[in-house]
């Protein structure tokens, strides 16, 4: 295999190979940080190519009943510890950790140990390798609330990579479509003017939110806007590739492409490279 370090990518890959630390290694744990309402349930189910909700299994490995289940990544009921995966793609976990728009202590703990200990577990089936960070494009008159913010300065990340994932980028547009209402045109004439100050007005968004989190003691490696994820033909592309380049070992990388079966333009990319 070679490497192309400048660019943080692997360009050729042997399938027996990454297949030995696919399985050496297990999965590809992922913990998906956000408020409840920030659209985690539909990014992943987006990843893993279906539309179920996961499966959930506590720390002794038992699932959970199916009526806890429902609804549970968007309004934060289960443990922390519990693993959803998805019968789609099982080769990714995720863990979920609570909301934090009421700025909980306790909680904000219960996430500083979960990270302290799976970032650098021994076992690197148990060990987390990246951290989904998402933040509704719906409420962009706060992107970044106080209680978020503590978390890039007081939960130790350095060990595992932060990637900001703007959800719901859809929201911007209709924003623009009233700015243009109220400068004087017709709602047909603000439909068809607002793509482009749409796409001004996330730059600018997300150019505040790299700059605020810049600052922080641990910033996010990357920050990635999700657009029309209701929508048949949305995919998550951007969010695999930006996944993939933030980690810092190759094996990882193998492991996350590996893992990402239903990804196919993903694979091809990087295994041509």
């Amino acid at each position: 295999m070679v490497t192309d370090h400048s660019a943080g990518i692997t360009p050729r890959m042997d399938p027996v190979k990454v297949r030995e630390h696919f399985d050496r290694i297990g999965y590809f744990r992922i913990l998906v940080i956000g408020r409840s309402n920030a659209g985690k349930t539909t990014i992943l189910q987006r990843i893993c190519n279906t539309t179920e909700l996961p499966e959930i299994f506590n720390t002794k490995g038992e699932k959970i009943d199916p009526a806890i289940v429902q609804g549970s990544l968007e309004r934060g009921y289960h443990d922390i510890e519990d693993e959803l995966i998805f019968r789609s793609n099982p080769g990714f976990i995720f863990h979920d950790s609570r909301g934090f728009e009421a700025g909980s202590d306790s909680e904000l703990r219960s996430m500083k140990k979960f990270v302290a200990e799976r970032a650098t577990a021994m076992k690197l089936d148990k060990r987390i390798h990246a951290i989904w960070f998402c933040i509704p494009m719906t409420e962009c008159e706060r992107p970044i609330v106080a209680a978020e913010e503590k978390i890039f300065n007081e939960c130790n990340t350095a060990h595992v990579p932060v990637i900001v994932v703007l959800t719901k980028v859809d929201a911007i547009e209709l924003l623009a479509i009233g700015q243009l209402r109220d400068e004087g045109f017709t709602m047909k004439e603000a439909i068809q003017r607002a793509k482009e100050p749409a796409a001004q007005i996330l730059s600018q968004l997300q150019m505040r939110i790299e700059t605020q989190l810049a600052g922080c003691k641990y910033p996010p490696k990357d920050c990635v806007p999700l657009a029309s994820m209701n929508e048949d033909h949305a995919d998550c592309n951007a969010l695999d590739r930006c996944t993939t380049n933030a980690l810092d070992e190759e094996e990882l990388q193998k492991l996350v492409i590996s893992t990402q079966q239903v990804n196919f333009v993903l694979n091809i990319e990087y295994a041509v490279k």
